[in-house]
């Protein structure tokens, strides 16, 4: 294992013990284990740290018999932000293009951009998104319209929100998860 890997999981493990309210009942010497035999996962990690996402182990999903790492960052991930939906309202810009979309930056991770539902249970673990708000999973109804769908917490409640999948944002990114 490289000093860089060493590194990182050093960081997670110290951010894993500091937030056991995210994972009651779930050892780090299992999450550990899992990263060690897969090093593509602990780069899919290592992308989402180093784009602001601050990951951490939020759940166990028994149906695939994995454990779900999630952005935990308190606000937006930093290196997500002003970005439209996806690659199709990239294109369609005629002026002002942002560099990427959420959806080709989550694919060139290797994560998934949470749905409704799954923004929902991470903000059932503590209030994020308070300055900020996050692109979320949109039903293909929604996108062929021109739509994209985007959460946020404001007054101790989660909203959900659309707006043109080709509008972006300086507060606006988008949050993922994996499964090791």
């Amino acid at each position: 294992m490289t000093e860089q890997e060493n590194g990182l999981l050093t960081l997670l493990q110290k951010r894993f013990e500091e937030n056991e309210h995210r994972h009651p009942g779930i050892r780090w010497v299992e999450i550990q284990r899992r990263l060690e035999a897969d090093p593509e996962k602990l780069e899919v990690l290592s992308g989402m740290e180093r784009t602001g996402g601050e990951p951490d182990v939020i759940g166990y999903d028994s149906a695939e018999d994995a454990y779900i790492v999630c952005d935990c960052s308190p606000e937006s991930p930093a290196g997500r932000r002003s970005i439209c939906y996806d690659g199709a309202a990239l294109a369609a810009r005629k002026k002002n293009k942002p560099e990427t979309s959420a959806a080709e930056l989550a694919a060139e991770l290797g994560i998934e951009i949470l749905d409704e539902a799954q923004y929902r249970a991470l903000q059932e673990i503590e209030p994020l998104d308070r300055k900020t708000s996050s692109w979320i999973l949109t039903p293909e109804a929604i996108r062929k319209k021109g739509g994209a769908l985007f959460c946020d917490r404001r007054y101790d409640h989660v909203f959900t929100y659309h707006n043109g999948a080709d509008s972006y944002y300086g507060a606006r990114g988008f949050r993922g998860r994996v499964l090791i």
